[in-house]
């Protein structure tokens, strides 16, 4: 009687195990913003019991979520919203020319991803002209931060074969060339104040290369997802004034083969309760709001979280 109280016991866990839903969330760099609020929002998830278990995973960066998404590897992902927009379009950069990525859906806009071009102080580069024959970290193969850093130095005449280096690696190991005097600069989009960042500029001194606005405006009919940022004084340690430069925005996206009441109960299980959700990171808390994650998405937004806008009053 006793071990057939257990089994009965067992097969209930083994169907409650079987009736919960798994969703791996792509994010990027261990040191940049997308992993933490990934982690974040899963943790959001798996806390509320709504039948879903969530993971992040550090990744490439948004190409490669993208590619997974399609693959069949990822269910969600952190992408930049230019990148997602090239992916739906097929068009525009070479990951995705002629090979659209029409399976992805929106969920949510979430703050201001900021092209950071950080130079060591003693690289004698002030500005994006003197990249030049310069050895550049130009972020990882399959990032967005490589198709800005390939568009920021198009807007000044300049491609990757025209610096004296173009290195292909993760943000980790582009700070570790820097500290080391292996590399001079470092393209990064990523959100304000990110960790590795601020980890360089504590050890090496640094600056803040400026980007013209009006020089990527000339570009920006291609490539329309720019928009003008300055990053405060006193962000890094060392760089006092401000520096102006260019935005992209982090969203998060999702496959359209998620049914519609699994993004719902991940949407009101992330997005529900504001305050829990903005302490993942200090960028949400500056800058997310619900109105804002509506606003300007460049990929069909989800049935399942426009349902969740709906409910919430954000959309009629």
């Amino acid at each position: 009687m006793r071990l057939t109280r257990w089994l009965l016991a067992g097969m209930a866990l083994l169907g409650l195990g079987l009736a919960q839903e798994f969703i791996t969330i792509g994010s990027g760099s261990t040191t940049g913003v997308y992993f933490p609020v990934a982690t974040g929002m899963a943790k959001l998830v798996n806390d509320a019991n709504v039948g879903i278990r969530a993971n992040a995973r550090s990744t490439g960066g948004s190409v490669a979520n993208i590619n997974a998404i399609a693959a069949g590897e990822f269910e969600m992902a952190l992408a930049q919203n230019d990148i997602a927009y090239y992916a739906y379009q097929g068009c525009c950069i070479p990951a995705f020319e002629g090979k659209a990525v029409k399976g992805i859906r929106a969920l949510a806009a979430l703050y201001p991803e900021v092209i950071h071009i950080v130079a060591r102080a003693d690289a004698g580069i002030r500005t994006v002209a003197d990249l030049k024959g310069k050895r550049v970290v130009v972020g990882d193969v399959g990032s967005g931060t490589e198709q800005n850093a390939r568009q920021v130095l198009e807007a000044y005449g300049l491609r990757f074969e025209d610096l004296g280096q173009a290195i292909r690696v993760s943000a980790t190991q582009g700070i570790q060339l820097m500290q080391d005097k292996r590399a001079d600069a470092l393209f990064y989009t990523v959100g304000l104040g990110a960790s590795a960042i601020q980890q360089l500029a504590l050890t090496t001194p640094i600056t803040l290369v400026a980007v013209d606005l009006a020089k990527v405006q000339a570009i920006a009919k291609q490539y329309p997802f720019y928009v003008g940022f300055n990053i405060p004084g006193g962000t890094y340690k060392g760089v006092d004034v401000t520096t102006p430069t260019v935005a992209v925005q982090a969203m998060l996206i999702a496959s359209e083969k998620l049914s519609a009441d699994t993004v719902y109960r991940f949407m009101r299980a992330v997005f529900g309760n504001q305050e829990a959700f903005k302490k993942i990171h200090p960028n949400l808390e500056r800058f997310f709001s619900l109105q804002r994650a509506v606003r300007g998405l460049p990929i069909p937004l989800h049935p399942g979280a426009e349902r969740f806008y709906k409910e919430v009053g954000v959309l009629k």
